[in-house]
């Protein structure tokens, strides 16, 4: 049993030690096992023998090179430093907006801030010019009250769910609806749907396609971010509005359900499924020449304002690059991501002798990539810079963190086209 020392004896111990040393000594004194037991007690404790046998006992850490040799990938996840990244603090309050809360009290005064005055009067104007060129002398100018009135009447339409209606059923004194004989008479609203413009086709700019709605259109757009702040989540992706009329851009998605129309990118919140922000793509470039890295230009260009957001798309938009630029503005992004692209290392990709259910990760300091084998020889790719771990869910199907919250988010646009084909007035 090791014997302990009193703070005296340990003072006299040390002391005589001194004195050994300072005396010179012929011959080598031995050095008893009793001697060799003395224990003292610190507050501290030296781990550098502990630490070096770590050292020499890590593994060496598996490394992937992307196809184009650029980025390195690690198996192993980033060391995290336990403090919450700058990309993912907010800095605005979810929800409807101060401006909104203090200028609604009903209906009304909710509807004139998705349609200020000022831009009714634009419409207006427009649409009194056009009337008087089409009717001559029978046209009535429209006002306030009237455009408020024609805007009625298709949103009443759209509640009732009559797009596929007859407007003669609707208008129809023994069958229809008797609001709307009350709101106009049928042949007045037949004038003004045939009349409505938002330019002046005498001074439209015909180099731009779309130049005939582009000045009311980008001024309410505007007032989109005015009335209501995204959560946390944003889904960024593509609607088809469905439309086969005269126009230069219509587009043809066979697998949207309208199959052709004008698409639009649309950003959402995840939960709500508010447009936060809308674009309308209007083709190809002037020259014909098809926009290179025109997913990551869209991400950029309707994420603007936001901060401190987790941006969910597709493998149309995702990329590392896309990934990167999101960083730099505080944004993160998870989304699925297309086999062929340079950034991935061609091990996070192989399936063959894979189990079913498993998944492989793949790491850098700022990215997360992630492969899930649903079954055998298939596999899905998904990237993401706001996990920065390998964690995969406790369920049955074993999926990733990565794959549940991509689920979970990606539907936000996908309910926005839900809504707005359940209540269109077309």
């Amino acid at each position: 049993m090791k014997r302990r020392f009193t703070v005296q004896e340990a003072l006299d111990h040390i002391l005589a030690e001194n004195d050994a040393e300072d005396t010179p000594s012929v011959t080598d004194e031995p050095v008893s096992e009793e001697d060799d037991a003395i224990e003292y007690e610190s507050e501290y404790t030296d781990s550098s023998d502990e630490e070096g046998t770590g050292a020499e006992a890590a593994p060496v850490t598996e490394t992937y090179k992307s196809k184009k040799g650029n980025i390195t990938w690690s198996a192993i996840p980033p060391v995290s430093h336990g403090r919450e990244a700058a990309e993912n603090v907010m800095k605005m309050t979810p929800g409807i907006t101060r401006f909104a809360l203090t200028r609604v009290s009903d209906i009304k005064t909710c509807f004139d801030l998705f349609m200020p005055l000022s831009l009714k009067k634009v419409i207006i104007a427009l649409t009194n010019l056009e009337g008087k060129k089409v009717h001559g002398d029978t046209w009535k100018d429209i006002d306030e009250e009237c455009l408020d009135a024609f805007i009625g009447v298709l949103l009443l339409a759209g509640v009732y769910r009559s797009s596929n209606e007859a407007l003669t059923s609707l208008w129809d004194v023994s069958t229809g609806r008797s609001i709307f004989c009350a709101t106009m008479s049928l042949q007045t609203f037949q004038m003004i749907s045939r009349v409505l413009r938002f330019d002046n086709r005498d001074t439209r700019a015909r180099s731009d396609k779309l130049a005939p709605i582009k000045d009311v259109w980008d001024r309410w757009v505007k007032l989109l971010p005015l009335m209501f702040n995204p959560g946390q989540e944003v889904t960024v992706d593509e609607r088809l509005l469905p439309f086969r009329g005269k126009c230069p851009f219509w587009q043809y998605m066979p697998s949207k359900p309208g199959k052709y129309g004008i698409k639009i990118w649309a950003a959402c919140d995840a939960k709500t499924s508010y447009a936060w922000n809308l674009q309308i793509y209007t083709g190809k470039l002037a020259a014909g020449i098809p926009e290179k890295n025109q997913g990551k230009r869209v991400i950029l260009d309707m994420t603007t304002g936001l901060r401190g957001h987790n941006i969910t798309c597709d493998n149309f938009f995702t990329s590392n690059d896309l990934g990167q630029e999101l960083l730099k503005r505080k944004l993160t992004m998870v989304g699925t991501i297309r086999k062929n692209k340079p950034e991935l290392p061609l091990e996070i990709l192989q399936v063959k002798d894979r189990a079913p259910l498993s998944s492989k990760f793949a790491f850098t300091e700022t990215t997360s990539v992630v492969s899930y084998c649903p079954k055998k020889n298939r596999s899905v790719v998904l990237m993401s810079t706001l996990h920065k771990d390998a964690a995969v869910s406790t369920r049955s199907d074993k999926k990733p963190e990565i794959i549940l919250d991509y689920n979970k988010n990606k539907g936000g646009v996908d309910t926005l086209d839900k809504l707005t084909a359940t209540y269109t007035c077309q």
